[in-house]
């Protein structure tokens, strides 16, 4: 029986008040809003409609618990972003939305890349600092891998000003990664591109189109699926394990929650 790693953030509804004051529109992909509907109040009353019964009909007088989702992004929590996030093309094919990925190609072998060494906040990640990190695996990326890019941004929480300032990917870097094979491009931090700051102000001042987003612009060139917001990967050796992600079967979209999960054989 391998033995179980969570990766998964939870999307708990009390981060959305932790998030620092400068970010408030990124709430909704940390967490939705819950309205909870518990036994003994809103459950209750919704079978007492339903059935036209009475609290005393009921064992100890409950009904059922319940819960409403909603202000949620599809992007929210760790999650898993189809082709489509990037582009309607993919390859110079029409892109894939997640219905159309299926879940052996979900379920991969990993790896983790421990970038913290050379990785300063709100920068791209060098490419140096990868073929490092790979080397540091004892492997060779093969096709199909999930590659975990591990930045260090677990020493931070949403109330912090430095989660937002987080190393990211260039599309130089992620070219690099998708042309050995990797398929599942995962990190650790908010988002895989550099913070939506740092390259505004780098269009700003270069008039460069190409510092709009590169990370996930690059995979218009070579399919791979983005996951963002992971946790743990601390408690993941750099390879020997198989990684899996399943997200919610939503139809059509760009991107859907995933329960993330690594599989280790003791």
């Amino acid at each position: 029986m391998p033995r179980l790693v969570d990766l998964t953030r939870t999307m708990d509804p009390e981060n959305r008040a932790l998030v620092h004051e400068s970010f408030k529109a990124l709430e909704t992909v940390v967490a939705p809003k819950i309205h909870y509907m518990s036994p003994d109040g809103e459950g209750r009353t919704r079978m007492m409609d339903i059935f036209g019964c009475e609290p005393g009909d009921l064992p100890d007088g409950e009904g059922w618990g319940e819960d409403m989702l909603s202000d949620m992004n599809t992007h929210c929590g760790t999650h898993v972003d189809a082709p489509l996030h990037s582009g309607r093309l993919i390859e110079g094919r029409p892109a894939r939305t997640l219905s159309d990925i299926t879940l052996e190609e979900l379920f991969r072998p990993g790896m983790v890349l421990d970038v913290r060494e050379w990785v300063e906040p709100g920068t791209a990640i060098p490419i140096d600092a990868l073929e490092a990190a790979v080397k540091a695996t004892g492997r060779e990326i093969e096709e199909g891998d999930a590659v975990l890019i591990r930045t260090g941004q677990e020493r931070y929480t949403m109330a912090d000003v430095e989660y937002y300032d987080y190393p990211g990917m260039s599309g130089d870097g992620t070219r690099f990664l998708t042309s050995r094979g990797a398929r599942i491009l995962g990190t650790d931090a908010l988002a895989w591109d550099r913070p939506f700051r740092v390259m505004r102000e780098a269009f700003e001042r270069t008039g460069d189109p190409k510092e709009i987003w590169d990370g996930h612009f690059a995979v218009r060139d070579r399919e791979a699926f983005i996951v963002q917001q992971m946790t743990n990967l601390e408690a993941l050796p750099l390879t020997g394990f198989t990684v899996g992600f399943f997200p919610l079967k939503l139809p059509r979209t760009s991107a859907a929650p995933a329960r993330a999960v690594a599989f280790l054989e003791d």
